[in-house]
This record gives structure tokens, C-alpha cells and sequence, in this order.
């Protein structure tokens, strides 16, 4: 077939905010691009883009925060040790808790923290 996943998009309210919370989760991104209105991180072959409402509503012709859960992000750490002070800092750094780690009956490590635009993100450990 002559399709695949290319890009996951985000519209964030406030980028530097959103980029240093990703920036903890171990995206590498340049601090200069926090005054973009469009960022985009190639993380293993699927890209991950950030736009600002004034984009997101410059492409739709209108931006209407979504409600609820839509989508799941989770991001794979090497240890269970690891999710744990990732989670850590995460929530030191003041972002939202959603569920503290817990060993989860499938059998992994498991906690969801909250991004600065209320998506919920899961990080998980074998």
C-alpha cells in the first residue's frame, strides 16, 4: 500500500511551554524554534508537529479546542527505574499527574502525566 504514518500534529496554546515538556520526555529540540509557530521533531521516522491556535486556525478556517481524550501518545522508557523519575521530574517541574506509576496487570510499568494542553501522555517500561 502507498501510504504510512507520517506526522502526528499537536496545536499547542503556549510552544515554549509545550516544547519543554516534550524536551523532558527526551525529544531533542532547539530552543530557538520555541518562538516558531510550527515545529516539527523527527523521532525514529515518525514525525512529531507542534502548532501554535493561530496555525492550527490559518489550515482549518477555524480551531475548536477538542474535549476529552482523542489521542494517546506513550513513550517507551528503558527501565522501570527510568518511567519513574521521568514522572519525577515531569511533575516537579509542575505539569499534572493523570495516574502516579503503577505496575499494570499486562506487565509493564505504566503512569500518564498531562501535557501543558491537556493531552494525556503515557510513559511506560517493560
Amino acid at each position: 500500500m502507498g501510504i504510512k504514518l507520517d506526522m502526528i500534529g499537536i496545536v499547542v496554546e503556549d510552544m515554549t511551554r509545550a516544547l519543554d515538556f516534550y524536551r523532558m520526555l527526551g525529544l531533542s529540540i532547539p530552543e530557538s524554534s520555541n518562538e516558531e509557530a510550527h515545529v516539527e521533531v523527527d523521532d525514529g521516522g515518525v514525525r512529531l508537529a507542534f502548532d501554535t491556535v493561530e496555525v492550527a486556525e490559518s489550515v482549518y478556517g477555524e480551531w475548536n479546542p477538542a474535549t476529552g481524550h482523542r489521542v494517546e501518545l506513550a513513550f517507551l522508557c528503558d527501565s522501570r527505574n527510568e518511567l519513574d523519575a521521568c514522572y519525577e521530574a515531569i511533575v516537579g517541574h509542575g505539569y499534572a499527574s493523570h495516574r502516579e506509576p503503577w505496575d499494570a496487570f499486562w506487565g509493564q510499568r505504566y503512569a500518564i502525566v498531562i501535557d501543558p494542553d491537556g493531552n494525556l501522555i503515557s510513559l511506560f517500561a517493560a
